[in-house]
């Protein structure tokens, strides 16, 4: 089946393009590990070195190619497999160290920044190859550059696994304190999941699901300087009127996606996966999804009517991105990442965005709490409620959520962090000092939400 594209099409793309920091956030390759396990921990990661690099050895290469012939910019190229926990049953964490590095070096090889897949998917409970994988994850991230890891630790059919949420509380302050001498940047690595989706193209919680084609190409979108345009444009118009204008856009920033997505598809000659309609902020001015909220006739993110003004933004990009692409998934919503989005950075600093505030505003978007910094000595079961909190909110609502939260060690609320590139800087944010211990410390796990009677 052919998918036309009309030139005018293209006409109002290059516009966007030009004078809107309109671009393709990422193209993601899926790649199936499933054929890699057996042997030794060296013949197992050999096999999985050889399939990346073997599969994804082209991939930036079509992508640059792809942006100089159609003058789109795509900011990054990367990889997710599938999660290592499945294929790597019966190692030990030290064993799972070694794979990350396989991992990492198989990375390298193939020129991405980033490869998601150390992961586990235990919302139900826990195999041994799960807990050796996890309690590897510290270690593995701060001895590695590219490896990322996620976590899936609820759905809403089976209900919220507590002794993961309570153990990923540890992982994320042990991999803290291993990589103190940079804030704490290798929490920015971790994502803990409730709801994971199976295909989606970002970082830190890309992988390549159980359910996936041997591998598949998976476009990321951006635009939030596109749709920031377009509500700055129209100051007198309404609600309606204003969700109007965003589905129109976000209409012609999925047809750029799509148009790159099969092109990546067709020349490196794997299925093409999906579309994320995602609005995905940077830290550039005026790239901003606060800013968006902000233009809508908020004096600054996080003041009363925040969590409506998402939601409308969220649902409109939905809508219009539906229209444009046949294949769409992922996560598909607003990001709202602190560190990442200098409107959101102004607004902490303003004292006008919490975290209370930025969890009611999860509830209707796409991830959750995300590149949020914290205190140093926040106890590991605080950081659990938290993930807890979030997941619970997924759970209920049959979303996907995630918590990606960082504790930068020796720094206090107020002080600053700077992770630098695409990561970020922001303030260390307040946190609710009243202690959690004793609901995380019962364990167990939270049972699925009744479908019915839902209200």
């Amino acid at each position: 089946m052919k998918y036309m594209i009309h030139p005018e099409e293209v006409m109002e793309t290059l516009n966007m393009l030009q004078s809107q920091k309109l671009d393709i956030r990422t193209i993601t390759m899926g790649i199936s590990l499933r054929g890699c396990s057996g042997g030794s921990v060296h013949d197992v990661g050999r096999k999985i070195f050889d399939r990346i690099v073997n599969k994804a050895e082209r991939l930036v290469k079509v992508g640059e190619d792809i942006e100089r012939e159609y003058g789109i910019p795509i900011v990054n190229k990367r990889v997710s497999v599938t999660p290592i926990a499945l294929i790597a049953e019966g190692f030990s964490p030290d064993e799972m160290v070694v794979l990350g590095k396989y991992v990492d070096r198989a990375a390298e090889e193939v020129g991405v920044n980033f490869i998601g897949g150390f992961s586990a998917l235990v919302h139900k409970g826990f195999t041994q190859g799960d807990l050796a994988l996890i309690h590897a994850i510290p270690r593995t991230l701060a001895g590695t550059e590219r490896v990322c890891a996620s976590v899936n630790v609820g759905t809403t059919k089976a209900g919220i696994n507590m002794d993961a949420v309570s153990l990923m509380g540890r992982v994320i302050k042990e991999t803290a304190e291993l990589t103190r001498h940079r804030d704490g940047i290798g929490c920015a690595k971790i994502v803990v999941f409730c709801n994971a989706p199976e295909d989606n193209p970002f970082m830190a919680g890309a992988f390549h699901g159980i359910g996936e084609p041997d591998a598949s190409i998976n476009i990321g979108i951006s635009g939030p300087g596109v749709v920031l345009h377009v509500v700055r444009e129209h100051p007198e118009a309404d609600l309606g009127t204003l969700a109007n204008l965003i589905k129109n856009t976000a209409f012609k920033i999925t047809r750029m996606g799509e148009l790159v997505g099969r092109e990546a598809s067709r020349r490196l000659g794997v299925s093409f996966g999906i579309v994320d309609l995602s609005l995905a902020p940077t830290p550039a001015p005026g790239d901003s999804v606060a800013e968006i909220l902000e233009a809508m006739g908020l004096e600054k993110c996080g003041a009363p009517g925040s969590t409506a003004a998402l939601a409308l933004l969220n649902d409109a990009v939905k809508k219009g991105g539906a229209m444009a692409s046949s294949y769409v998934g992922g996560l598909s919503g607003a990001f709202i990442p602190v560190s990442e989005d200098l409107g959101m950075v102004r607004a902490v600093e303003a004292g006008s965005l919490t975290i209370d505030k930025l969890e009611a505003m999860t509830s209707v978007c796409s991830v959750g709490l995300d590149m949020v910094i914290v205190p140093g000595d926040i106890p590991a079961e605080t950081i659990a409620a938290i993930i807890a909190d979030e997941a619970a909110i997924g759970m209920i609502n049959n979303k996907t959520t995630a918590v990606r939260v960082i504790p930068a060690p020796g720094k206090k609320a107020g002080e600053w962090v700077e992770f630098g590139g695409l990561l970020g800087r922001g303030p260390v944010m307040e946190v609710n000092c009243f202690s959690s211990a004793r609901f995380v410390e019962r364990g167990g796990r939270i049972p699925a939400p009744i479908q019915a009677l839902t209200n």
